[in-house]
């Protein structure tokens, strides 16, 4: 602000540019505004201008309460949705599942006749699934549904 103002009075003892940076720079040194601030500043006031604060700039808005915003935003444009992640729900095997649980089992034992240290690998197993490991985590799975869905569980 204190450069600002110098800049200023440099306009109004009706000094050229050229002069008014050199002065800036051998008072103010490295702390120097830039040549083409000085030069905006100094055209600013050349021009007529008189106040010594920045132009507002051009951006985002401010938001005073951001959660009040949201608030009404909803109210305007309510489509009756709301998040629901998907659930692990048990149930019993299919036809279609037994099928392929058996061809695993299958796989299983050819692998153990070909690799007797296969079965020291395996940790745990659950006798009644047997089921593909799928890495979607539950926020992946997030899906909106209509405030008419409901989901049932058991």
């Amino acid at each position: 602000m204190e450069q600002i103002a110098n800049i200023k009075f440099c306009v109004k003892l009706e000094q050229k540019f050229a002069e008014t940076y050199e002065l800036m720079k051998k008072v103010y040194g490295e702390d120097c505004m830039s040549c083409t601030q000085v030069y905006t500043w100094f055209t600013r006031f050349k021009n007529g201008r008189e106040d010594l604060n920045d132009d507002l700039r051009p951006g985002r808005p401010e938001a005073s309460n951001r959660a009040e915003l949201v608030e009404k935003v909803r109210e305007i444009i309510d489509l009756g949705k709301r998040k629901v992640c998907a659930r692990f729900v048990p149930h019993e095997l299919n036809e279609e599942q037994k099928i392929a649980r058996v061809e695993h089992c299958k796989d299983i034992v050819e692998t153990v006749e070909n690799n007797p240290d296969f079965l020291d690998s395996i940790i745990t197993g659950d006798e009644s699934w047997c089921f593909k490991y799928d890495p979607e985590t539950k926020r992946q799975s997030v899906e909106w549904k209509s405030k008419g869905y409901f989901y049932f569980q058991n």
